[in-house]
């Protein structure tokens, strides 16, 4: 992407970076739903107030191979692989997420300083303080030449905490307001909801995976349709909500545990899969994918009533306006998006997508990693403890120079 750094004008660039100066961040995000990868590139630097500002400059979006897709999804969801397997699909993948930032960056015309990689999640137990994200980070530092951030998640489980959720420094910095409340939710594979009580700091921003989001719908659509996901929900339009199986599944442990709390594949993957579809045996397909699709809206909206309006109400009382903001793939599912209107209304708060504050649904975790790049190669915190549960604010990541 650009020459070595041979000179002193090169090295003073540098420098200029580390300063704090604002720098053009390529942020690389491949979620737990393993589909693809999503390049944002921003521009990150120093707000007046102490803030970090970011802007989104443009983002593009690429999905997996079947063969890459399903040897991802075979590592995460616990296939025997050698050594060698896995350090094969974590080279493939550093080869793949350089190609994504080389070609976004050509078709935006942008010249990124900096690359963040949150990598390819195969592993992520809060409980055991165990997590692995593969995507060889020099493969992408030697291709590009560019200095990359990358394995984000290990500094704050090392400081007691879940390691996830990370987006929500970026929510903090984006979208506070002084006196509205906000909720972001982001429908990823998982579902991640942060809620930011009028003019909060960031000590008082509270954030937690509530359950499954496009991860059981999608997998329910595959086994039964053969189909990646329900594109624009018009499968589980068709389809009829089983209450009854709803309300069992919600029964589960992990959505009644308190925050903070973190989930993936070890909680949701195939074994929970395969609950629903046993509980579903006899079922109209159409109202299998509705169930799960209703699943992941009556979670979310449990978790607001359990957790997040009791936190809102304790430190905004006087705040009288409650907006959520929707992003990540499932904000493009109609039928989810419906039931999360119908839900939310019923308790006063509006719903709508990240679009109208400049951050595109598919492209906000990305630009967060971008953020949280720029943090760590200014030696800044990225984590928020009030929402991973580590016993202090820590610098995230590793530096691989190019």
């Amino acid at each position: 992407m650009r020459r070595a750094k041979t000179n002193a004008t090169d090295a003073k660039e540098e420098r200029k970076g580390r300063d704090g100066r604002a720098m053009i961040v390529a942020g690389v995000m491949s979620g737990t739903s393993a589909d693809g990868v999503d390049v944002a590139i921003c521009r990150v630097g120093p707000g007046r107030d102490g803030v970090p500002k970011i802007k989104m400059l443009g983002h593009r979006g690429f999905a997996y191979d079947k063969k890459l897709r399903a040897a991802v999804l075979g590592a995460a969801s616990g296939a025997s692989l050698s050594a060698a397997e896995f350090a094969n699909l974590s080279w493939r993948l550093g080869a793949v997420y350089a190609e994504c930032v080389e070609t976004t960056a050509r078709a935006l015309k942008l010249n990124p300083q900096l690359v963040a990689c949150h990598g390819q999640t195969v592993l992520h137990d809060a409980v055991k303080r165990v997590t692995w994200q593969i995507g060889e980070a020099t493969v992408i530092a030697e291709r590009l030449r560019l200095p990359v951030v990358s394995d984000f998640r290990p500094a704050d489980m090392a400081a007691g905490g879940q390691g996830a959720p990370l987006v929500p420094m970026l929510d903090w910095c984006v979208f506070r307001r002084t006196k509205k409340n906000r909720l972001l939710l982001n429908l990823g594979g998982i579902a991640n909801v942060t809620a930011l009580p009028a003019g909060c700091g960031v000590d008082a921003v509270m954030a937690f995976d509530t359950g499954p989001a496009n991860m059981v719908m999608d997998a329910v659509m595959l086994r039964l349709f053969g189909k990646k996901f329900d594109r624009g929900g018009m499968v589980a339009a068709r389809g009829r909500v089983l209450d009854r199986i709803v309300e069992k599944l919600l029964a589960g442990s992990y959505f009644s545990a308190p925050p903070p709390k973190s989930c993936g594949r070890e909680e949701f993957g195939a074994a929970f899969v395969a609950r629903l579809l046993t509980l579903c045996k006899g079922a109209a397909k159409e109202d299998v994918v509705a169930t799960a699709t209703a699943l992941t809206s009556a979670s979310i909206v449990a978790a607001y009533c359990r957790f997040c309006w009791p936190h809102l109400g304790h430190r905004a009382p006087l705040a009288k306006v409650t907006e959520l903001f929707v992003a990540g793939g499932g904000a493009k599912n109609r039928t989810l998006m419906r039931m999360l209107r119908e839900g939310f209304a019923e308790l006063g708060v509006t719903v709508a997508t990240t679009e109208g504050a400049g951050l595109a649904v598919e492209a906000k975790e990305a630009a967060a990693f971008a953020l949280l790049g720029w943090l760590t190669w200014h030696g800044l915190p990225g984590n928020v403890p009030s929402a991973t549960g580590a016993r202090r604010a820590v610098v995230l990541g590793k530096v691989t120079h190019g």
